[in-house]
């Protein structure tokens, strides 16, 4: 068994420890938020927080966590900055098919918190390594920059 902190509670996972954290989450957890799309961290729809910052769940085995907290889409709606860029994503219907939204956001919300007033350059910098086959990106970019606003107006 591995103690894993997991949205700010210790969870146990009866898993090998070099599964990956994104198995370790759906298969084991039963937390599907976040989703499978490459398994070679080029797309990024897997993107959790581990201490804050945004990786590639399906490449980082849970061994590599020690006490580090992870963060998925499940407690975005608990956090401020998850909250004003899932407004945002709603507000400017950024989703379509919708697949890679968890990682979109998670990504979005690691780069809101170090950086409250992003540039384009910025935001493009950020957000590369997350593809959205829908070519929602210019939508993105937008609820980005909206969502920085609510937040300087909170």
């Amino acid at each position: 068994m591995i103690t894993l902190n997991i949205n700010g509670r210790d969870m146990q996972v009866d898993a090998d420890p070099s599964t990956p954290i994104l198995w370790a989450l759906r298969d084991n957890l039963n937390l599907t938020g976040t989703k499978f799309g490459c398994g070679a961290a080029l797309c990024g729809a897997c993107t959790v927080h581990l201490d804050g910052q945004p990786i590639r769940a399906c490449i980082t085995p849970i061994s590599s966590v020690g006490r580090q907290k992870i963060t998925t889409i499940e407690a975005m709606e608990n956090d401020q900055v998850g909250r004003a860029i899932q407004a945002a994503w709603v507000g400017h219907d950024v989703p379509q098919c919708g697949y890679c939204q968890s990682g979109q956001v998670m990504s979005a919300t690691a780069l809101l918190r170090a950086n409250q007033s992003p540039s384009d350059a910025d935001i493009d910098s950020a957000m590369s390594g997350n593809i959205c086959r829908c070519g929602t990106y210019q939508r993105i970019r937008a609820a980005i920059k909206d969502a920085a606003t609510t937040l300087a107006q909170a």
